[in-house]
């Protein structure tokens, strides 16, 4: 039996299960612009119709409704070179998680530095040299210190994390 690539109308037009194939995944697609932020959408250029459609979802709490919606969506998208959306929906996933994944490494630190201390401070003063030490052990000091209040050391500790990512976001790449 033949793939269903191969069984195409003599005119050389794409199979039927190919147009239904392309058909869902626009409109998978349109689903996922349905989650995104207006203002992501705005700097997606989509297209006035499709834009119209797309916040018009945002907008249906009927079940039915929604769905209906997303066919149409689905629908306008049909008509429109979908690669530089999907692009775009790619580069944002990427950078989402590269964000993710700085913000798991500042707060490995910052945990390392109020569990560890000095140890670990004489380590990130050999990874980043032009911290400030005496600052950062103040704020350690203040984090861990017992005499302190619990507003004030959750304070502190939150300025611990802000000056490691500014440290960290001032080193060359």
């Amino acid at each position: 039996m033949q793939d269903d690539e191969e069984m195409q109308e003599f005119d050389g037009r794409p199979s039927k299960s190919a147009r239904k194939r392309d058909a869902t995944a626009a409109q998978e697609l349109g689903t996922k612009l349905i989650d995104l932020k207006e203002s992501d959408l705005r700097a997606l250029d989509l297209g006035e119709k499709l834009l119209d459609a797309i916040l018009l979802a945002k907008r249906i709490t009927a079940r039915g409704g929604l769905a209906r919606q997303r066919q149409y969506i689905g629908k306008l998208m049909r008509d429109i070179d979908t690669a530089p959306i999907e692009a775009a929906l790619n580069a944002k996933s990427r950078a989402t998680a590269m964000d993710a994944e700085k913000h798991k490494r500042l707060e490995a630190w910052r945990l390392r530095l109020l569990t560890e201390g000095p140890v670990a401070l004489d380590e990130l003063m050999k990874c980043c040299p032009q911290g400030d030490r005496k600052s950062l052990q103040a704020l350690i000091n203040k984090a861990t210190g017992a005499k302190v209040d619990s507003g004030s050391r959750d304070t502190a500790s939150r300025e611990l994390f802000r000056t490691l990512r500014g440290l960290f976001d001032s080193i060359p790449r």
